[in-house]
């Protein structure tokens, strides 16, 4: 899904208007509606500063307004391929079903994307045994890693210095 689709299923979600969103980001009554509708039909892209506030008002990680574009399924291909090169995802039949798995003796990444998807099965389960509610669920989703309270943090830089060295790097091209 490009950005806007994200942004109108996560308003709609909220059961948020255009323009209260548009208000919530700090758009003027008079065009918040308008500036929505242009980046929920991609007509416009949000900057970083605008997405942060836009995940912000619908309670989202900004990286879950961002996600790689998998409107097609050759996009969606595509993109479980690069899984494959990159992080040791393999395809597999298990009593004639289709199972996706990680290799972790592909490497660092495949046992790093190993252990989050661990974390994403813990919480599935809560929420399967009744744990947790389907809004827990989501929340935890549309928040990671924010609130996964089974990794260990490295060093690593917050996400907005993260971004700002990101939009510098851009800036340079």
């Amino acid at each position: 899904m490009a950005t806007g689709e994200r942004i109108h299923f996560f308003r709609k979600k909220k059961g948020m208007k255009l323009r209260q969103l548009g208000q919530a980001v700090g758009f003027p009554e008079s065009n918040a509606d308008v500036r929505m509708a242009q980046y929920e039909s991609g007509s416009r892209t949000p900057k970083a500063d605008i997405t942060s506030r836009l995940a912000e008002a619908l309670d989202v990680s900004p990286r879950a307004l961002t996600v790689p574009d998998i409107d097609s399924y050759t996009g969606l291909m595509h993109t479980l391929f690069t899984l494959e090169d990159i992080y040791g995802l393999r395809v597999t039949e298990i009593e004639g079903e289709i199972v996706l798995h990680v290799d972790v003796r592909q490497g660092q990444d495949a046992a790093e994307l190993h252990r989050r998807l661990c974390a994403w099965r813990e919480q599935a389960t809560k929420l399967e045994v009744g744990e947790i509610t389907k809004e827990d669920y989501d929340r935890w989703r549309y928040r990671y890693p924010e609130l996964d309270t089974s990794r260990i943090l490295a060093n690593a830089p917050p996400q907005g210095l993260s971004d700002i060295f990101m939009d510098n790097l851009q800036g340079d091209e």
